[in-house]
Order: structure tokens, then sequence, then C-alpha cells
């Protein structure tokens, strides 16, 4: 299961641009980071909400992924993201969590911590669908 996620987390080029990192794959949870720099701020020295935005849905995708068929793919059908705080830390802890499978859709909910996972800066609840390859 974490050969399949790594090789797709892999092929987006998108994490690679911020230099997010694929830390753990269980069975509906999946675990994202991504370390500050001031290429990913917006105007006041924080994280960018899109950078949290992007990680915590490739964070949920793929928590999502775990649940279904080898011959499946992810995609996002909609989401929803609460931002509580200002992102301002070392690093960004997204962790993705699958609430419900169900044949065709997953729904899921995704949190984004700060560096020792003490403060939760946003909550994503997104909704996932499985199209077979």
């Amino acid at each position: 299961m974490y050969d399949r996620i790594q090789q797709s987390f892999d092929k987006q080029g998108i994490m690679k641009t911020i230099g997010a990192q694929l830390e753990e794959v269980q069975q509906g949870q999946v675990k994202i980071t991504c370390r500050f720099s001031e290429d990913l701020t917006q105007h006041n020295g924080f994280f960018h909400a899109g950078v949290l935005t992007t990680i915590v849905d490739s964070a949920c995708g793929y928590a999502a992924l775990t649940t279904m068929p080898e011959n499946a793919n992810v995609f996002t059908v909609e989401f929803k993201v609460n931002f509580m705080k200002p992102a301002n830390t070392d690093q960004l802890v997204a962790i993705g969590k699958v609430l419900q499978t169900g044949k065709t859709l997953t729904i899921c909910e995704g949190y984004v911590y700060d560096q020792k996972e003490e403060k939760l800066i946003a909550k994503m609840t997104a909704t996932m669908i499985a199209i077979q390859s």
C-alpha cells in the first residue's frame, strides 16, 4: 500500500515544487509534511493558504486511495477548508483520514498542524471519487 501511494505522490509536480514529503501511510490515513520556505508565504510571511490546502487535499486523497481497489484512481469532488489561525510554523503537518468509504465516493477529514502537531491550523472536509483505470 505504501509503495502504491509513494509512486503516485512522486508523480505530483506540485509536491516537488513546494517540497512536500510523504511521511506516513496507513489504511485510511496519510500524513504529508512541508517545510517552511519564503517562497511559500503570503504577504505577512506565513505559509500561504494555498499550500495548506494543497497538502491537506493530497493527504485526504491518498487516505481515500488506501481504501480503494488496486485499479482505482482518486480525484477530489469537493472540499471545504476552515483556517483556524495563521500558519506561523517551521513545518506544516497535514493528516488526511477517511470517515466513510462508499462504492464510489469516500468522505474524508483533513487536519493541518504546526510542526509539533499541537496547534490546529486548518481543517478540511472532502469528498473523493474512485475512478477505475
